[in-house]
């Protein structure tokens, strides 16, 4: 009788335990986040009235970065940088870019976010312009053939006019894979290029290397629906605290090195026009950077929802496919 209690004990336990020891552990498609704040160092990036670029957008990363470890712990956050130095201490932009990129890939980066400003006129704030402010009418004689007649001319009054830098908004780029699918129709190209991270020197993925051309099919099927969708909750969180949104972006002719190189969801945040006094004033203020910050977590947070919704609803198939 012990010989067969003890085996039927033994199988009614393993059967009881089974969904605890055999339960799958909370997946985390999002593990390594890399912020990245545009600039920095001997690159002060574009130059408002009050304040440079490099400086507004590491206040912001810094911040973003605070924020999203205090809700998310579990989210190992890296900097590319977290003073006023070119990342890596680079003695160039060449290099520092390159440094963003391969810090990025080497600490196996699930998400690249790339703060900046954008920039846009002749100078910020605004500038002087010679234009027309008057005009007088007078009469002068003018020969028609063998006639003369009486013609109303004008004589214009000129006057150096102030123009204020009025480009406001912001805009999300992600990397440009070029026109060759539906998904590029939701993308409009910028006027406003700003300052961002790209250069003519550094050398863009060869697409006829057979490593790289299976890279960029990745990029095309998987980072890029990916950095998409992130754009797309980041600029509808700016649209809803009422700032301007100028939409998600590529730009086509250089391409953003930081978004091409690292081989992760990559997106590249313009926060706004330094160049627009009122929004310089905007993001220097403490209310104003603590919005940008909650707009760009909010973003993150649905994003992040969505990553660990797929992959639980992926794991359950597989599950419901092995018996």
């Amino acid at each position: 009788m012990k010989k067969i209690l003890i085996p039927f004990c033994s199988l009614c336990l393993s059967f009881i335990c089974l969904p605890v020891f055999g339960q799958q552990p909370k997946l985390k498609p999002l593990r390594t986040l890399i912020i990245d704040p545009g600039h920095g160092g001997q690159d002060p990036g574009a130059k408002g009235t009050l304040e440079s670029e490099a400086n507004v957008s590491l206040a912001i990363s810094l911040k973003l970065g605070d924020t999203i470890a205090k809700a998310f712990p579990d989210i190992k956050i890296l900097y590319t940088r977290t003073t006023d130095i070119l990342p890596g201490n680079s003695t160039n932009l060449d290099a520092s870019l390159k440094y963003r990129a391969n810090f990025a890939n080497e600490n196996n980066g699930d998400l690249f976010i790339s703060v900046h400003c954008n920039s846009a006129g002749k100078t910020p704030g605004g500038w002087y312009e010679r234009r027309v402010v008057g005009k007088t009418p007078y009469t002068k004689t003018v020969k028609k053939g063998k006639k003369t007649v009486k013609q109303t001319a004008y004589k214009y009054e000129y006057d150096n006019v102030w123009v204020d830098n009025k480009a406001k908004g912001t805009e999300t780029y992600i990397w440009a894979i070029g026109k060759n699918d539906a998904k590029i129709n939701s993308v409009a190209k910028n006027d406003f290029s700003g300052e961002m991270d790209s250069t003519s020197t550094l050398e863009l993925p060869d697409p006829t290397d057979p490593a790289e051309k299976v890279r960029m099919l990745i990029y095309t099927q998987n980072f890029f629906r990916k950095s998409l969708q992130l754009a797309d909750y980041v600029q509808e969180e700016f649209k809803d605290a009422g700032r301007v949104n100028r939409g998600v972006k590529q730009r086509n002719d250089k391409g953003i090195w930081v978004l091409q190189a690292t081989a992760m969801p990559s997106i590249l945040i313009e926060i706004g026009f330094i160049s627009n006094n009122e929004e310089q004033t905007y993001m220097l203020s403490p209310e104003g950077q603590k919005e940008i910050v909650a707009n760009i977590f909010a973003a993150l947070k649905k994003y992040k929802e969505k990553l660990e919704e797929k992959a639980a609803k992926s794991s359950d198939d597989k599950e419901k496919k092995s018996f």
